[in-house]
């Protein structure tokens, strides 16, 4: 998985600030590291949490009674399909919105004000060019693919095709490097006939609560880069645990693709570990 060491997890790294737990010296450190992992891996189990950290079970609860107790960590059973072997399920934890609120929204306020100025000099076409703009720095440097040519999506064995189907996964984790590298701690993973990036933390989730334009200039972005239709959904703005974006890749018929979804409880996926970006950074 390519975790860092507890030290490193510890340290800043940028747009996600410090971890602001009551905890010192060594506790601070091994505190801070497991705030990352469930930041990036969670949900997650206690057990995954020791395993990945080289600690103790009673030190790892110890943590997590702690994070739990400041409303910073929740915990939940594990869904049947998560399960391993028989018995009762095991806890999964992740971080609240209180527990990815303490790793800091950098210049929010400030942020807020200078976009309520552009939008009041230069109006919502302001607003929206900026994002754009935003946007694409976020992927600058990433090639793009050519435009997927819409067919229907039917069963057929394997074919050269399925290369330019590994070509899109594969673009899918360069996006997903790039905004980790940004500060979003982003993975990705499959997802039956497609694959999803997941952005476990939101740097500017505070602004984009109010300027919408910033997410919908960001799914343009990807947009471009995979040469497809890509679905989004949900986002931390709206109170989601992660920003989810389905990339098919299966290419639907034009009119399916641009036929309004809304996805239900079971289709927005929850951050896992079942095929994480390398790049390490993978949310409540």
């Amino acid at each position: 998985m390519g975790l860092p060491n507890v030290d490193e997890r510890a340290g800043h790294r940028a747009g996600t600030g410090s971890v602001g737990v009551p905890a010192t010296g060594g506790e601070g450190h091994t505190r801070a590291a497991i705030v990352r992992l469930l930041l990036e891996e969670g949900p997650i189990t206690a057990t995954a949490i020791g395993s990945a950290l080289g600690l103790a079970p009673a030190g790892v609860r110890r943590h997590l009674d702690a994070l739990i107790e400041s409303g910073q960590a929740r915990a939940g059973r594990s869904a049947p399909w998560q399960q391993k072997g028989r018995g009762r399920p095991a806890k999964q934890y992740q971080l609240t919105a209180a527990g990815r609120g303490m790793l800091g929204h950098a210049y929010d306020d400030l942020a807020g004000a200078a976009i309520r100025q552009l939008r009041e000099i230069g109006g919502e076409e302001a607003v929206t060019d900026f994002a754009r703009k935003r946007a694409r720095t976020l992927v600058d440097g990433i090639e793009p693919l050519p435009a997927h040519r819409a067919e229907p999506a039917v069963e057929e064995p394997e074919t050269a095709d399925d290369s330019g189907r590994s070509g899109t996964a594969a673009k899918a984790e360069e996006i997903a490097t790039a905004l980790s590298d940004a500060g979003f701690a982003a993975s990705t993973r499959r997802v039956g006939a497609g694959v999803q990036i997941c952005q476990h933390h939101c740097p500017v989730a505070h602004v984009a609560e109010e300027f919408p334009e910033l997410c919908e200039a960001e799914l343009a972005a990807f947009r471009e880069v995979l040469g497809t239709h890509v679905q989004r959904l949900a986002t931390i703005a709206n109170g989601d645990c992660a920003c989810t974006t389905h990339v098919p890749l299966t290419v639907l018929p034009t009119a399916a693709a641009d036929r309004p979804k809304h996805a239900s409880p079971a289709t927005v996926a929850q951050p896992a570990t079942d095929a994480p970006n390398d790049s390490g950074r993978s949310a409540e």
